[in-house]
């Protein structure tokens, strides 16, 4: 890639994703990458939305077959699928191998977005998130970056409270969804799945790696326990 800096140029962005041009104007007026002024795009929303999107054409699962795969994996039942759907998705796992194709998959678990505010404000903003939390998965957990899911309907408020401005490159990630809060605090706490389905789009090549290996263990014990 051509810039190494902060922003990346129309064309570079279209390299980057392997789209036209006129695609990479729509996934600005989208909201899925950030412009900054003409024919210029923020290279962290443009990396975190390639990573997210993982390679090719994956489809991805609707937000409650997500979760329902996500419980799965973590050896729990899923929550609000009858069993013809919790069939068809334990046969779709079974056949799963690549983690990054079971990240991509997952994407729409949770809408996806990334904050900054006062360095005062962290503690606060985190005390009401569920935060599956990095230390699961044997990575170093920082006081200063907080990343955890909420309800939808929740995010303006703490905004507006923690006076938190949208940033692309921002120390807080927000993962908001419609899914039961309690159900998804069951998760975070029940092993390291959820924390692993969150790593795996890090933009952190280590912390990636990391949650890659967790969840294609996962994949193998879910399949193994499948021929069982």
């Amino acid at each position: 890639m051509a810039s190494r800096g902060e922003f990346l140029t129309t064309q570079e962005v279209s390299e980057l994703l392997t789209v036209e041009a006129r695609q990479v104007r729509a996934l600005a007026e989208k909201g899925d990458i950030v412009r900054v002024a003409r024919g210029i795009f923020d290279r962290t929303s443009v990396e975190r939305y390639r990573t997210e999107r993982g390679r090719g054409r994956t489809r991805t699962w609707a937000e409650h077959t997500a979760w329902g795969a996500i419980a799965l994996l973590s050896g729990a039942a899923p929550l609000g699928l009858g069993d013809t759907q919790t069939y068809r998705l334990r046969a779709a796992l079974i056949d799963i191998t690549d983690p990054t194709e079971l990240a991509t998959r997952l994407r729409d678990r949770a809408v996806v977005s990334t904050w900054s505010g006062h360095r005062s404000v962290s503690d606060r903003v985190r005390e009401e998130l569920v935060v599956p939390g990095r230390r699961r998965l044997g990575l170093v957990e920082s006081d200063a970056i907080v990343d955890g899911y909420l309800e939808t309907e929740r995010i303006a408020g703490l905004v507006r409270r923690c006076r938190l401005r949208e940033d692309p490159a921002g120390p807080i990630t927000l993962r908001c969804t419609s899914m039961d809060m309690d159900f998804i605090a069951y998760l975070a706490a029940f092993n390291r799945t959820l924390a692993a389905v969150d790593a795996a789009t890090s933009l952190d090549p280590r912390e990636r790696g990391v949650g890659e290996q967790t969840l294609i263990r996962r994949l193998d014990l879910f399949r193994d326990n499948a021929r069982r």
